[in-house]
């Protein structure tokens, strides 16, 4: 199954927290930090919010950075996914 999002939402799967540093120490997961890097994996097509046009500038491959506590998750087919209005994504990862 696939989740095709609605108006100005995205779908998000978060990027695996590192598991050892960079100086080679090995993290247990206790230890990890949430991660608030995302991956896009679909894209509403915008339209029409609370009376305001929304144009959608995010596109799907587009790795993002959330707040920690923002959107809902879902669990999809063994997967665990967020979904989240495109104005709660505070950046985009640019490499």
């Amino acid at each position: 199954m696939k989740l095709k999002p609605l108006l100005d939402k995205v779908v998000l799967k978060k990027v695996e927290a590192t598991e050892v540093t960079k100086a080679g120490i090995i993290l247990p997961g206790s230890a990890q930090e949430k991660p608030e890097v995302s991956v896009i994996v679909a894209v509403g097509p915008g339209g029409l919010v609370d009376g305001k046009e929304v144009v959608m500038t995010l596109s799907e491959g587009d790795k993002v950075i959330t707040g920690k506590y923002s959107g809902t998750e879902v669990k999809l087919d063994g997967e665990e996914y967020t979904i989240v209005s495109q104005s709660d994504i505070l950046a985009v990862v640019v490499d």
